[in-house]
């Protein structure tokens, strides 16, 4: 079923005034992404043109994990060189939260695979809020900062995406790849932290990006799989249309709530989805192409692994400096959206 999302209830989920989480900052950066590259070439065997993929999207190849990698195998290697970064050890850790839709089992949660495999005995869980689940955790984690009862909270954002898609769908195959990032939060005397964020959703729009199968609702049977129904599917038009209204209308109202304007932004890092919704929804914003990091090319859409693997690459690369304004924002199934303006 196709339906237009309305403008109503993204604005309805900005009006609740003036939302911050100060005196928690970043203390690490890590990210993985699997050693194999499939590049837009490489797909030219199933019928995809290189073009045309690179013209549509923005991305010119992808990385896929190896049969034995998953989800939590990425997780871990992103939060090894996080921790590492940070020189902390994980012993030292009060809470890990992992940002995944594609966990390695329905239970335990993957979260708690990662904390068993770093050796920590920090309390853990999972969050699924599809591609928007990063920015999800990491508000969430630096709300447990900011109440005092913890001092480090590893967040992290990975997902197995090629394990989701149909190699048949050609809307949806060439868009995705695999790939974790992760950071470390603690506390900051100072006016580090979320200057202002949103949360929204509206789940009117939870049939326009789906996996219908395998859950309560429709358990995965031989006439299922035969359907392929353990597959995403993907409004694609709706969802285009939706997501860059949104990215919008939520990152001014962030930037707006946080009193600054677009040119006080030093570096923009949206959720890598597609290069389109990022320069429409960027344009609309006002602030300058330069200030904008986009690693889509390399690794296409990682879901909640996008935003923090970007994060750290951009960290690496001499773009991000102590007291920097960062405008993050994420989108994607539920439908969900969040952003906010992080103080480095």
């Amino acid at each position: 079923m196709a339906i237009d999302i309305s403008a109503r209830q993204t604005a309805k989920a900005a009006q609740p005034g003036h939302r911050a989480i100060t005196g928690v900052r970043v203390l690490g950066t890590g990210s993985y992404a699997p050693e194999q590259v499939i590049r837009n070439e490489d797909l030219q065997v199933l019928g995809y043109d290189p073009d045309w993929i690179l013209q549509r999207t923005g991305i010119r190849e992808r990385r896929r994990a190896a049969a034995a990698e998953a989800t939590s195998d990425l997780a871990y290697h992103a939060a090894r060189k996080c921790l590492e970064d940070a020189d902390v050890s994980p012993e030292a850790l009060d809470l890990i939260i992992v940002a995944t839709m594609t966990p390695d089992m329905p239970s335990p949660a993957t979260a708690c695979q990662l904390q068993c495999r770093l050796g920590s005995p920090a309390a853990a869980f999972d969050m699924n809020a599809a591609c928007s689940g990063f920015m999800y955790a990491l508000i969430t984690g630096m709300q447990f900062l900011k109440t005092g009862v913890m001092q480090r909270v590893l967040v992290v954002g990975a997902d197995l995406m090629s394990r989701t898609i149909d190699p048949e769908d050609r809307m949806t195959f060439p868009l995705f790849g695999d790939g974790a990032g992760a950071v470390l939060l603690g506390a900051s005397d100072g006016q580090q932290g979320l200057l202002s964020f949103l949360l929204g959703a509206d789940g009117s729009g939870g049939d326009l990006l789906c996996i219908p199968g395998g859950g309560s609702r429709e358990p995965l049977t031989p006439e299922t799989l035969a359907a392929r129904r353990q597959f995403m599917t993907m409004d694609g038009r709706q969802v285009f249309k939706w997501a860059v209204r949104t990215c919008s209308d939520v990152m001014k109202q962030t930037v707006e709530d946080a009193s600054l304007a677009p040119g006080d932004i030093d570096l923009v890092v949206l959720h890598q989805a597609n290069i389109r919704i990022i320069d429409a929804a960027v344009d609309n914003l006002g602030v300058p192409r330069e200030r904008i990091f986009v690693n889509l090319d390399r690794y296409g859409n990682t879901s909640a692994g996008s935003i923090p693997l970007a994060l750290d690459e951009a960290f690496r690369a001499g773009r991000i400096h102590t007291g920097d304004n960062l405008l993050l924002c994420g989108f994607g199934a539920g439908l969900t959206w969040a952003a906010g303006v992080l103080r480095w």
